[in-house]
C-alpha cells in the first residue's frame, strides 16, 4: 500500500476557482482609505488579522495545507528573495487592474515581489504618432537619439500607472526609473543606445523593500557617465535575478505559459535537466520558442536548484504561487531521475533515510528497510521483478513490483519530500513510471490526506474494506475484477507489516463505493478544481465530452468555460462570441482556442454532424435571443438517432415557462427526477434570484397559507447585472448605494411562483387550479458577485425555530450543493463557492390570541445566500450536463462538506 501521509498533492491542472481571490483585494481596504491613500506616502502595513483574512481567501484556491506550505517557503527567505517578474508591455496596457490586484495580494501576505516592466507597445503606438519608423536588428530595437526620448517617456508613463494602481489598492509602491542597471553598449554602431548590464545596484531595491515599498522598475539602464540605453526587459529581469537569486523568476504574458507545437496544450513542467536536449530537438521549438528557453537554461544554471521560473498570466499568478496545481508553465532544473532493477544499483542508505523519514510503517517502526529489502530478494529468486525509481538527491523514490506471470505490475511504494513536492519531482516521477508501465495497480487507506493525488491519476477505483485499491491503463473489466478481488483477498489474509499491497484490510463496510467508471476521477475538494502539472498528456480511457458554448462574452460564460477547464469528461469543442472573435479563450488550458463567431445556421450544421462534433450546446444568451440556435439544433436533430442528438442546456428565462414537455426545468434539487426521466435532451437553467428563492420556499409548501403571498427581498452583486455598461453595474454609481429595481412583475418573480406549483402535491395550499405568487423586491448592490435573500412565508400553523431546522434538514438531506445553518449565512462568505446556504431561521415572538397580530405570527423568517454566477448559473449547469449525459451528477464541481462562515 502507498504511504499514506508523506505523499503530498501535485500540481494540478485546471482552475476552477470561479471568481479568482485576486478579485477581492480591491475591497480590502475601505473606501474612506482608498479616497485618502496619496502617492508613494506611509502607510501601516495590513495588520495580522487582515494577513490571515487573506491568506483565507487562498484556500479557495488550494487546500490549507498547500497554502501554509509555499507561505512558509517564500517566508524562509529575505523578502528579496522570494521573486522578480517581469511585466510585459502588453499586461499593463490591457490587464491593469489584475496585475495590480495580484501583486497587492501577495503583498498583503507580507511578500514583496519586485517588479521589472516593458512597455514595447506603447513605444510602438508613441513611434507611429510622432512619424517615426520602429527598427529592429536580430529581434532588438534600434535606440537612437528620438526613440531613446519617447521611450523615456513612455516607461515613466507606464511606470507611474502601475505604481498609482497599486497606492489606489492601499499597497505602497515606489516608482524606480533608473539607478539599478549600469551597462556599456551592446553594439553601437549596430543598434546604437542599446545597452549590455555589466552591473546591479541592488541596494536601491533593498532599500524600496525595507521602507515597505514594492520596487517597480524600468528596464532603462546608464552607462558609469550617465547616458541612458535601452535593455530587454527579459534580459534586465533575468539581471536582477543573477544578483538577488529568488526563489522565483515570473514572466508575465498574456498566453498564460508556454504551448505545445504539435498538441496546441499547454507545457505544465519542464525539468531541464531530464527534458532541455530532447525538448529542442522537437520540431516546433524555433526561432523565439528556442530563444526563450536558452536564456532561462542559461539564466537558472547559474541559480540555486531552488530557483525556479514561472510563464503565466496575472490572472492566474496566486494559483501559480500558491497551488500545487500551479495554472502556467513551470520551468525548473530539477533532477536526473533513475529507474533500476536491483538494489545494488542504488544507494541504499540514501533509500533508506527517505523511507525512514518519509514512509508510514518504516517511520513508524512497525517494519524496517531490512525486511522490506530481504521481500523484494525473495520476490526477485521467485522469478518476479521490481523497479526502483528515484532522483539524484534521493528526494523523490518509488518501488514497483510484479509477481511471476502477472501482467499488471503494482506500484508498492511512493514517497517524496517536501523538497520533491515543492519542485514537482513527484509528476515526473509519475511519468517515468507509467512510461515503462502502462499497466498498474495500488492500493491506499481511505484516511490517506492525499487521495485527490490518487483519484486524478487513476483510471478507476474500487472501495475494498479500509482501503481502496487504484488502476491505471487497464480496461478489461475482467482483469480489473480479477485484480481487485485479488488485491482485497490479499489485504484480508496478510497479517503484517509493510505499506505495501498485502497490508491488512477490515471488511468493506456497508454502502462502501464500488467500480467507478468515472475517467480520472477527482475526489471532492472544498474549493478549486483538481488536476496535475504534467509535460505530456496522457490517454484518457474515453473520448471527452464536447461542449459547445454560445455566448461566452458575459460572466456566466467565463465561469463556464473555467468549469469545463477543470471537469474530467468535458471539453470545449467551439466557444461563439461576436464580440471576441478570433481572440484566444481565457481561462481555458486543455488545449488552445480562439473564440468564434457562430450564426444559428452553423450550430446546425454541427449538430447534423452528431455528437461526433457536440455533445452539449450551451446557450448562454440574454433573454429572446436563443430561439433561432435552438430551432436549427432542434430540425437537424430530428434526423439524427436519439444517441447522436445533442443535448441542449439554456441558460436564459425563454424556455422556463415551458408547457409543452419538452423542456427539463433544470433546479437537480427540486426536480431531480424529471431531469433524470427526460427524453428530450433540452433543459432550461433556472435564474439565480429563482433558484435561491425557490430554496428557500420549498420545504414549507405544505404548511404555506394559501390567503397570503410569501415576500422575497433580493439583493445581488452588480455582475447580475450582465457586461452592458449601466447604472446597475456602474461600481461608481452603486458606491455607497443600492439600488431597486423591477419591483413588480420580474422575470424570476413569476418563474418562482410558476415552478413551486408545479411541486405542489395535491394536498398542498396551492396547485394548478390556485397557482402560488410571490413578491419579490430584487436590488442590485456595490459587491460583485453573490446573492442574499430575506424570505418572509406565510404559514397556516405556528411553527418553532427548532421545527423549521428540523423541516429543513429533513428536506435537504444528502444534497451536496445545499447546507443548511442555523445562523444567517453572509453573502461574501457564499461568494465564489458552488454551493447555496439556507439559515438564519426566525419566528415572530407569541403576542395576542386573535387578529392580524396572531396572523402576522403565524409566518417563518429565512435567509439564503449563493453565488449568482455559479450556483444560480454556471455550476448548476455543469450539475444539468453531468445529469443528462449520465456520469455522475456533481462531476467537476468543487464540493465542500461544510459552508464556510463568518
Amino acid at each position: 500500500m502507498i504511504g499514506a501521509s508523506r505523499l503530498i498533492r501535485p500540481r494540478r491542472i485546471g482552475a476552477a476557482a470561479s471568481r479568482t481571490p485576486l478579485a477581492a483585494i480591491g475591497t480590502a481596504s475601505s473606501a474612506a482609505a482608498r479616497a485618502h491613500a496619496r502617492p508613494y506616502s506611509y502607510q501601516s502595513r495590513p495588520d495580522t488579522s487582515e494577513k490571515e483574512t487573506i491568506v483565507k481567501l487562498l484556500y479557495n484556491i488550494g487546500s490549507k495545507k498547500e497554502v501554509e506550505q509555499y507561505l512558509r517557503h517564500f517566508s524562509s527567505v529575505e523578502s528579496q528573495k522570494f521573486a522578480v517578474i517581469k511585466v510585459g508591455g502588453a499586461v499593463i496596457s490591457d490587464d491593469l487592474a489584475t496585475l495590480a490586484s495580484a501583486l497587492t495580494f501577495l503583498n498583503r501576505v507580507g511578500l514583496y515581489p519586485i517588479v521589472v516592466h516593458g512597455a514595447g507597445p506603447q513605444l510602438n503606438q508613441r513611434l507611429e504618432a510622432a512619424n517615426i519608423e520602429a527598427r529592429y536588428e536580430d529581434g532588438i530595437r534600434i535606440t537612437d537619439g528620438p526613440t531613446l526620448a519617447i521611450a523615456r517617456e513612455v516607461f515613466a508613463s507606464e511606470n507611474r500607472k502601475l505604481v498609482e494602481a497599486l497606492e489606489r489598492l492601499g499597497t505602497r509602491a515606489r516608482p524606480i526609473t533608473g539607478g539599478v542597471f549600469v551597462a556599456d553598449y551592446l553594439n553601437r554602431e549596430k543598434y546604437d543606445r542599446v545597452g549590455r548590464i555589466v552591473h546591479v545596484n541592488r541596494e536601491v531595491v533593498e532599500s524600496s523593500i525595507r521602507a515597505g515599498c514594492l520596487p517597480i522598475l524600468t528596464s532603462l539602464a546608464e552607462t558609469p557617465e550617465g547616458q541612458i540605453l535601452n535593455v530587454i526587459a527579459d534580459i534586465a529581469a533575468g539581471e536582477l535575478a543573477r544578483v538577488l537569486e529568488p526563489l522565483k523568476i515570473v514572466y508575465l504574458n498574456e498566453k498564460n505559459g508556454l504551448y505545445h507545437g504539435t498538441t496546441g496544450k499547454r507545457i505544465e513542467t519542464i525539468h531541464l535537466d531530464e527534458e532541455y536536449d530532447e525538448l529542442l530537438k522537437e520540431p516546433w521549438v524555433r526561432y523565439g520558442t528556442k530563444l526563450k528557453l536558452k536564456e532561462i537554461k542559461e539564466l537558472l544554471d547559474t541559480l540555486p536548484r531552488s530557483s525556479s521560473v514561472a510563464i503565466i498570466s496575472a490572472e492566474h499568478l496566486h494559483k501559480e504561487l500558491f497551488t500545487h496545481s500551479g495554472a502556467g508553465t513551470l520551468i525548473m532544473r530539477g533532477h536526473r531521475l533513475f529507474s533500476e532493477q536491483d538494489l545494488a544499483s542504488v544507494d541504499s542508505d540514501r533509500l533508506r533515510a527517505l523511507l525512514m523519514e518519509q514512509d508510514p510503517s518504516i517511520a513508524s517502526g512497525e517494519s524496517t528497510a531490512a525486511s522490506y529489502w530481504q521481500k523484494l530478494a525473495a520476490l526477485k529468486r521467485a522469478g518476479g521483478q521490481y523497479w526502483i525509481y528515484g532522483d539524484e538527491p534521493y528526494q523523490v523514490a518509488a518501488i514497483v513490483t510484479r509477481t511471476p506471470g502477472q501482467g499488471i505490475s503494482v506500484l508498492d511504494k511512493f514517497v517524496a519530500s517536501k523538497a520533491a513536492v515543492l519542485g514537482n519531482i513527484t509528476d515526473n516521477a509519475w511519468k517515468l513510471i507509467v512510461r515503462d508501465h502502462p499497466q498498474l495497480v495500488w492500493s491506499v487507506p481511505r484516511t490517506d490526506d492525499n487521495l485527490s493525488w490518487h483519484f486524478d491519476r487513476a483510471d478507476g477505483s474500487w472501495g475494498a474494506g479500509d482501503n481502496i485499491v487504484f488502476w491505471y491503463g487497464v480496461e478489461d473489466w475482467k482483469k480489473i475484477s480479477s485484480m481487485v478481488s485479488a488485491m482485497h483477498g490479499a489485504a484480508r489474509a496478510s497479517t503484517p507489516p509493510s505499506p505495501a499491497p498485502s497490508a491488512p484490510s477490515a471488511p468493506a463496510p456497508a454502502g462502501s463505493r464500488g467500480y467507478s467508471t468515472m475517467a480520472r476521477r477527482v475526489a471532492p475538494r472544498a474549493a478549486g478544481s483538481t488536476g496535475r502539472r504534467s509535460y505530456s498528456t496522457q490517454r484518457p480511457p474515453r473520448p471527452a465530452l464536447r461542449v459547445g458554448l454560445i455566448g461566452a462574452r458575459g460572466y456566466t460564460g467565463r465561469e463556464l468555460i473555467k468549469l469545463i477547464d477543470g471537469h474530467p469528461q468535458f471539453e470545449l469543442a467551439y466557444v461563439s462570441s461576436r464580440e471576441l472573435a478570433g481572440k484566444p479563450v481565457p481561462n481555458y488550458t486543455k488545449a488552445q482556442i480562439s473564440h468564434v463567431n457562430l450564426s444559428a445556421q452553423q450550430v446546425g450544421e454541427l449538430t447534423r454532424e452528431g455528437r461526433q462534433a457536440v455533445d452539449v450546446w450551451i446557450m448562454a444568451l440574454p433573454n429572446n435571443v436563443a430561439a433561432p440556435f435552438v430551432a436549427e439544433i432542434n430540425n437537424a436533430a430530428a434526423q439524427l438517432s436519439p444517441d447522436r442528438q445533442p443535448v441542449v442546456v439554456d441558460l436564459s428565462a425563454d424556455y422556463r415557462f415551458d408547457t409543452t414537455g419538452q423542456w427539463a426545468y433544470g433546479l437537480p434539487e427540486l426536480h431531480r427526477a424529471s431531469l433524470r426521466n427526460s427524453t428530450t435532451g433540452r433543459i432550461s437553467n433556472p435564474g439565480c434570484y429563482a433558484t435561491g428563492s425557490q430554496l428557500g420556499i420549498a420545504p414549507l409548501l405544505p404548511y404555506l397559507d394559501s390567503t397570503r403571498l410569501p415576500s422575497v427581498f433580493g439583493v445581488s452583486g452588480y455582475s447580475g447585472a450582465g457586461t452592458k455598461p449601466s447604472p446597475k453595474n456602474d461600481p461608481g454609481f452603486l458606491q455607497d448605494n443600492l439600488i431597486p429595481y423591477a419591483p413588480v412583475n420580474h422575470i424570476h418573480e413569476r418563474e418562482i411562483g410558476h415552478s413551486l406549483t408545479r411541486l405542489c402535491k395535491p394536498e398542498y395550499p396551492f396547485g394548478a387550479q390556485n397557482p402560488l405568487k410571490v413578491q419579490f423586491s430584487p436590488h442590485v448592490a456595490p459587491f460583485f458577485q453573490g446573492i442574499a435573500l430575506t424570505l418572509h412565508v406565510p404559514l397556516r400553523m405556528s411553527m418553532s425555530v427548532k421545527d423549521m431546522v428540523e423541516v429543513y434538514r429533513e428536506f435537504y438531506q444528502g444534497e451536496r450543493l445545499v447546507h443548511v445553518v442555523e445562523s444567517a449565512p453572509l453573502v461574501r462568505d457564499n461568494s465564489e463557492k458552488h454551493y447555496a446556504v439556507v439559515g438564519g431561521f426566525a419566528v415572530p415572538p407569541h403576542g395576542e390570541d386573535s387578529g392580524s397580530a396572531q396572523l402576522a405570527e403565524r409566518r417563518a423568517v429565512l435567509n439564503v445566500t449563493l453565488d449568482n454566477l455559479l450556483t444560480g448559473a454556471a455550476t448548476q449547469a455543469i450539475q444539468n450536463m453531468n445529469i443528462a449525459m449520465g456520469i455522475g451528477e456533481y462531476t467537476g464541481i468543487p464540493l465542500a462538506d461544510k459552508p464556510t462562515m463568518s
